[in-house]
């Protein structure tokens, strides 16, 4: 078996008496089912040695992870319903839910976007590969929203130029831990990936130049619900901005508080509002996606205690 990656993640106090399996998924970007498989295979060890999926961590505890290369897969088209915002013959814009992962990866390998899209749709551009059909960018598994996808190459190479040009307009929705003072800022810090963690992504000196613009919507007693405009499209960057400046996402598990106080499915980041120039009529498009129930739940929570 080949490797196509080694991880290694050193237990802390807050990890004390956490399942392995459930630790790992907290951790890293894969599935508890296909980290319990690793497992069951001989590719995690805990200070060098063979453990079950149940193991409960301890302080210290070194634990070794293996990823095996992928295998090839036959990708199969899924009657997933689809919220579609719009459509014609060069995109289709869709409001994608809380806890769809977008593309195909280890561990999920089906129920994503690709694969209700293939169901949907005859035709998608193939610039990704077989993997990521149409897939000009993406959402987080937990970020819901608003977001675009390629039906040719000739869309895809258009809208990849709009993003690197830095043209299309992506505003978000987040609801985010501490009050805000200032009604608005901005965020200019370089990301890249964390220098020990190396699954997540930090402020790092040597990252990518990355920028994000907010405002202050409302205020409750101890959250901001915010608007975020993102500049750039680095992985995680408003997840990542936002916890640099002391106010990470509620919910958000990663690079938010260790202790959640409401019990949510993921972050409550939302892609509100996705403007880009049509690749083919060349005219100017905005496409909104309305506030979801989860979100609305929280802002209702939170008023409700003033």
């Amino acid at each position: 078996m080949n490797i196509a990656d080694r991880i290694n993640i050193i237990a802390e106090k807050d990890d004390v008496d956490k399942r392995i399996d459930s630790f790992l998924a907290s951790e890293l970007d894969y599935t508890r089912s296909y980290l319990k498989k690793l497992i069951l295979d001989g590719l995690v060890k805990v200070n060098g040695l063979l453990i079950k999926p149940n193991y409960k961590l301890k302080e210290g505890d070194s634990v070794d992870v293996n990823i095996p290369e992928a295998e090839e897969i036959d990708l199969s088209p899924e009657n997933i319903p689809l919220d579609i915002i719009y459509e014609d013959d060069d995109i289709i814009v869709i409001n994608k839910p809380q806890g769809m992962v977008v593309h195909p990866a280890p561990g999920n390998y089906s129920g994503t976007l690709v694969n209700a899209l293939l169901y949907h749709c005859k035709n998608l551009s193939g610039i990704n590969g077989e993997l990521r059909p149409g897939i000009v960018h993406r959402l987080d598994k937990d970020t819901s929203g608003v977001m675009v996808v390629a039906k040719n190459d000739k869309a895809h190479l258009d809208l990849s130029n709009q993003i690197k040009e830095r043209t299309i307009l992506k505003k978000y929705i987040a609801i985010v831990e501490g009050v805000i003072k200032d009604d608005e800022g901005s965020i200019e810090a370089p990301i890249g990936r964390d220098h020990v963690e190396r699954k997540k992504m930090a402020v790092t000196e040597d990252g990518r130049y990355a920028l994000t613009l907010y405002k202050v919507l409302e205020r409750y007693k101890n959250n901001s619900l915010i608007e975020a405009t993102i500049k750039t499209g680095r992985t995680h960057q408003i997840r990542v901005h936002m916890s640099y400046i002391g106010h990470p996402i509620v919910g958000d598990e990663v690079y938010g508080y260790k202790k959640q106080r409401f019990n949510l499915l993921g972050q409550a980041l939302h892609s509100k509002l996705l403007g880009l120039v049509h690749p083919s009529k060349k005219i100017y498009m905005e496409f909104e996606a309305p506030i979801p129930e989860y979100f609305e739940r929280l802002i209702n929570i939170l008023k409700s205690k003033q």
